[in-house]
């Protein structure tokens, strides 16, 4: 599926945007425990990108296969949710963000499940 290659794109493109951010930008600007937040929520950005690669590929060989697709859309969210809110939890500094984190983590989970699911039945 095109939009999962777009958006694997745009968010591979973004992870480099922050990360590079994170490490010239906000160094000396925010406490090293939140400059390791903001990468962590780098790496699973990254990670997920590759993820909606990884589905977009899957869905070009397997149309049909619905738990792929949602698979894609879960990967989407967990980005917004678990990275989004490391990267508002860095700058703010407010903790309560970071129980939004966890939904993003879980996000992530059933994304990785479901493309397995996905894999056994069609592949």
């Amino acid at each position: 599926m095109k939009i999962f290659f777009i958006l694997g794109a745009v968010g591979a493109f973004l992870s480099v945007a922050l990360g590079a951010f994170g490490a010239h930008g906000l160094e000396g600007k925010i406490p090293q425990k939140y400059l390791e937040t903001w990468q962590t929520g780098v790496q699973y950005q990254m990670f997920h990108s590759i993820g909606l690669f990884i589905t977009a590929l899957f869905l070009q060989q397997h149309p049909q296969a619905g738990y792929a697709n949602w698979a894609g859309w879960l990967m989407l969210i967990g980005i917004l949710l678990f990275s989004g809110s490391l990267y508002i939890l860095s700058v703010t500094q407010i903790k309560v963000l970071g129980a939004i984190t966890p939904l993003g983590g879980i996000s992530f989970l059933i994304a990785w499940v479901l493309l397995a699911v996905a894999a056994v039945k069609y592949m």
